[in-house]
């Protein structure tokens, strides 16, 4: 056979197996996260479960898509994560990796992704940096971000009279973040920072830290952390009467199952910013009571662990409509932002943009008072609904390096 033939009949080969690359329908999922410690309430293992609910709700199986779920903790600690990661992509075979709270976590995974050229949601990790000069094309942010979270409490405060501020901030990405974008909201509100202090990730003991921040005098102490630490910061905080006494404490990051766990007794009047809340309409209350019917403790859902199953869900609709999963992340990635996603969880049209941040709505919050509560989760009030481009940096002070200006 001459080289002429020989081209044709390789040609003939890669084009005959590309309907078959286009029609592998097999999908494996990695929900990585904090199954153990202080941030299991809000992702763990109910995200897990979260993630096969998505896969039920695609329909996919009945159609001969095979669908696997796996699930991981990662402890807290980006080594252990990145391993995880390492090992799902070149073991495993997984696909996309989603969830990941801790931003020091999730930063370190996304260039794993990038790497492997998995698909990564990013639904737990908050820092901004995640969209930002760290973002890169295989990743996205489905949930909310310290920019959203810093826009809409610090701003509200601030507007409401809480001039001054002082911060207690966990000390790694997400506390720096939070800190750095609500600092930059509070004084363009025309506000002070009069000072901060750093605190270990699930600390017990809080005394020494509010003592430096009650004896600031600031208006509001800003707590920049999340999960147990912030329920043990306003726990001990009621124990040193600062609120009694004055000041007032700003949950940046605050979640259902925080306030279940404090109780409205001490939770109320705490204000705070979220993209979705179990009472928000009909479609959140119909998936939060099937969530809780199957959830550990019957929890009703956190923002996160909704964020899991809207992302997922949608991961599969986009495989659904490229004909197969072409084990290509960053193509799946760009197929995203491109199709339209219609999420009655987070608002209705809730598109991707090139930056890989997701176009939500934000709500600023304030936990209601015991006699405002009617039942064991109705906990929330809705004080300010924030568009999306509102609530999202504007890409024209984007870092992003897919952003083009």
């Amino acid at each position: 056979m001459n080289l002429k033939l020989l081209s044709i009949a390789a040609m003939g080969a890669v084009l005959a197996a590309a309907p078959a690359l286009a029609q592998d329908k097999n999908v494996k999922i990695g929900v990585l996260n904090d199954m153990s410690s202080l941030y299991a309430d809000i992702g763990g293992p109910n995200s897990l479960m979260a993630a096969k609910m998505a896969v039920e709700d695609s329909g996919l199986a009945a159609k001969g898509w095979k669908i696997e779920v796996i699930g991981a903790d990662h402890q807290n600690k980006p080594d252990v994560g990145v391993n995880i990661a390492r090992q799902w992509a070149d073991v495993d075979h997984v696909d996309m990796i989603t969830d990941t709270p801790n931003s020091g976590v999730m930063l370190a995974v996304a260039n794993v992704a990038k790497e492997k050229n998995l698909v990564m949601i990013n639904s737990g990790g908050g820092s901004a940096v995640m969209t930002g000069k760290a973002c890169n094309a295989n990743t996205i942010s489905v949930a909310y971000d310290t920019y959203m979270l810093a826009n809409g409490t610090g701003k509200a405060l601030t507007d409401a009279g809480g001039k001054s501020w002082f911060f207690l901030a966990a000390d790694y990405a997400f506390g720096a973040a939070l800190e750095a974008d609500t600092t930059a909201a509070v004084k363009a509100a025309g506000g002070t920072v009069l000072g901060d202090v750093k605190h270990p990730l699930n600390t017990s003991d809080f005394s020494s830290f509010l003592l430096q921040a009650q004896s600031s005098k600031a208006n509001v102490i800003g707590l920049a952390n999340a999960g147990g630490d912030t329920t043990n910061a306003i726990k001990q905080a009621a124990e040193f009467g600062i609120v009694q006494g004055g000041q007032k404490l700003a949950a940046l990051l605050f979640f259902i199952n925080d306030a279940h766990a404090l109780g409205v007794k001490t939770a109320q009047g705490l204000e705070f910013t979220d993209s979705f809340y179990w009472d928000d309409n009909d479609a959140t209350r119909a998936f939060a009571k099937r969530f809780a019917e199957r959830a550990d403790k019957h929890q009703m859902p956190s923002m996160t662990q909704a964020g899991v199953y809207s992302g997922t869900l949608q991961y599969l609709k986009v495989l659904e409509a490229m004909g197969g999963n072409p084990h290509d992340g960053a193509k799946v990635v760009a197929k995203m932002k491109e199709m339209p996603w219609n999420d009655p969880l987070f608002g209705g049209d809730t598109p991707l943009r090139a930056d890989g941040r997701r176009m939500v709505k934000a709500y600023l919050r304030e936990v209601k008072k015991p006699s405002e509560s009617k039942g064991e989760w109705d906990l929330f009030k809705t004080v300010a609904t924030i568009s999306a481009e509102d609530a999202a940096r504007p890409l024209s002070q984007s870092e992003c390096p897919l952003v083009k200006k």
